[in-house]
């Protein structure tokens, strides 16, 4: 079964081009759009009602150009609206969520820490996973300002090391061997994050299993694309030149106001 209408994707900003990457390495033939709602990012602080409102413009978006699926690569937007995207369209949609399972199985100090926005921690969904692990001591630090710093491109300030090891800090003082990463942007500070925790603590994203997730989707239900050469479109509502360094160049972004 063949298709050659794009994946869609969206995140609140760049953050999600770590699951876009993740996709393209896994399915190269894969025609792609990507959506950067920058203008509204972070997504983290608003309201649910806020963060559904959202998912359906952009989802609109992607329809609006011929998405087959929608992979949200936004944890705080799966968290609260993936639910209501299901029920109000009828399109296959992948969310993304902490990858709390694997860390929580895993763990040897019976401890864990969750990076995550403030939207993913408060959210039901997420909430609902937790109590599934009671036997692991989760440690949840909301990753205040992280995404701000990110979509400013100031990923390498003096104010981001502060902050992840002030985030950091008390997890290891609890003696956490996985840290999960709870946010789509935050996989793009993992350099970062290493210099501060022991060599002992693995870190943990969703990338990967989402681009599996992906994968049978569209072997399943809607069919891969089998041309030799992927066409990959971006788009944002704000400032290119973000996008743009974190793709290094490699491709043209389209500055849309949506």
């Amino acid at each position: 079964m063949t298709n050659s209408n794009p994946i869609g994707l969206f995140d609140s900003g760049i953050g999600g081009t770590s699951i876009w990457q993740e996709i393209h390495n896994l399915l190269p033939n894969e025609n792609t759009i990507y959506l950067a709602d920058s203008k509204n990012a972070p997504y983290g602080q608003k309201s649910k009602e806020e963060i559904i409102d959202l998912s359906f413009k952009n989802t609109e978006f992607l329809l609006n150009h011929n998405a087959k699926m929608i992979v949200v690569a936004c944890n705080t937007a799966t968290t609260n609206a993936i639910k209501e995207l299901r029920e109000k369209f009828k399109i296959p949609f992948i969310g993304i969520e902490p990858a709390i399972k694997p860390a929580a199985n895993n763990s040897k100090t019976q401890t864990i820490g969750i990076l995550a926005t403030k939207g993913t921690l408060n959210s039901e969904l997420f909430n609902k996973n937790v109590e599934k692990f009671h036997e692991t001591t989760i440690i949840e630090q909301v990753g205040f300002n992280l995404v701000k710093l990110i979509e400013n491109g100031e990923m390498y300030s003096e104010e981001m090391t502060s902050l992840l090891q002030q985030y950091l800090t008390p997890m290891i003082q609890a003696n956490i061997d996985y840290l999960v990463l709870g946010c789509s942007h935050y996989p793009y500070l993992i350099p970062q994050i290493k210099k501060i925790l022991p060599p002992n603590v693995k870190i943990i994203d969703s990338g990967q299993a989402v681009a599996k997730q992906t994968l049978k989707v569209l072997e399943d239900k809607i069919g891969l694309n089998n041309e030799l050469k992927s066409s990959n479109l971006f788009y944002t509502n704000s400032n290119p030149k973000v996008l743009q360094n974190i793709l290094q160049n490699k491709y043209v972004v389209t500055q849309k106001d949506f």
